[in-house]
C-alpha cells in the first residue's frame, strides 16, 4: 500500500490529473511510475477518463523510462591514455518541410445553389436615407415598458407612461428612455423594407401584376395555403419579382 500511496502522490503532483483520474490509472494496471512510464499512449488511453491529450501530458511531466542515477554512477568512463582529436561539428541548417495546403471546407450548400437576391432601382438620395436610417437605428435604445420588471403581468412591449407621480414620465434621471422624435428615421425612406422595396401584401397570383418589379417586393400574406403559395413563388420568378418570405 505504500508503493502505491507514491504513486498517488506522484499523479496527483501532476498538471491535470485529480485523485479520481490518478485512482483510475493505478486500478488499470499502472501501479508504478516505471510501469507508467514504459506505457504507450494507446494503452494509458484505455483507462477511464484518460484523454489523449491527458495521457500526453502524462508522458511529458514524467518522461521515458530513463536510468536511475544508481546505474548511472555505477556506469564508470574507461580511461584511455590516448587522447582522440575532437573535430567541431558543421552546423547544419533545418531543411524546412513543403508545408501541404490542406483543402478548406465547404458548406453543404453549393455556391452555384445562391441565388442573388433582388436589389431596387434607387437613386444615391434614397439609398443615403437608408445608410442614415440603419445607423440611428443601431443607436437607439430598446424601449421598455414602465415597471416591466416589477411585475409579471406587464408585458415588455411599449407603452407611454402615465401616472401623477411617475418618475418615467417626470423625465427624471436614471430611467430608462423613452421613445421621442428624435429616434425618428428619415422621412423619405419611412415605411421602407431594410433593402429600400416598399412591400406589398399578395394574397394570390393576379395580384402580383399589379406591382412594380422595379420599386416593389411581395410579401405573402399569411392566410395563403401552400398550393396558392407555390404557385405565387413561381409566378414571382417568371416576373422577377422580389419575395420577402417564401
Amino acid at each position: 500500500m505504500a508503493g502505491k500511496d507514491e504513486v498517488l502522490k506522484t499523479l496527483t503532483s501532476l498538471k491535470g490529473i485529480g485523485k479520481v483520474k490518478a485512482e483510475a490509472i493505478i486500478a488499470a494496471g499502472f501501479d508504478t511510475v516505471e510501469k507508467i512510464q514504459s506505457a504507450s499512449i494507446e494503452e494509458l488511453i484505455t483507462v477511464e477518463g484518460i484523454s489523449d491529450s491527458v495521457a500526453h501530458s502524462i508522458k511529458d511531466q514524467l518522461g521515458s523510462q530513463k536510468e536511475t542515477p544508481v546505474e548511472k554512477s555505477e556506469k564508470k568512463p574507461e580511461k584511455t591514455s590516448e587522447k582522440k582529436q575532437v573535430k567541431p561539428k558543421k552546423e547544419t541548417k533545418p531543411v524546412k518541410k513543403p508545408q501541404t495546403k490542406q483543402p478548406k471546407k465547404t458548406s453543404a450548400a453549393a455556391p452555384e445553389d445562391y441565388e442573388v437576391k433582388k436589389k431596387p432601382s434607387l437613386d444615391k438620395d434614397l439609398y443615403h436615407h437608408l445608410s442614415v436610417r440603419k445607423q440611428k437605428k443601431d443607436k437607439a435604445p430598446h424601449f421598455l415598458r414602465q415597471e416591466w420588471f416589477r411585475y409579471k403581468r406587464i408585458p415588455k412591449n411599449w407603452h407611454c407612461p402615465d401616472g401623477i407621480s411617475s418618475k418615467l414620465r417626470m423625465n427624471k434621471r436614471y430611467r430608462p428612455a423613452r421613445v421621442r422624435v428624435g429616434f425618428r428615421g428619415p422621412k423619405k425612406v419611412r415605411g421602407l423594407h431594410s433593402s429600400g422595396f416598399e412591400e406589398v401584401l399578395v394574397y394570390n397570383v393576379s395580384d402580383l401584376e399589379k406591382i412594380n418589379a422595379e420599386k416593389q417586393a411581395a410579401r405573402i400574406g399569411g392566410t395563403v395555403g401552400t398550393k396558392k403559395r407555390v404557385a405565387i413563388i413561381e409566378k414571382a420568378k417568371e416576373l422577377d419579382i422580389r419575395l420577402l418570405n417564401k
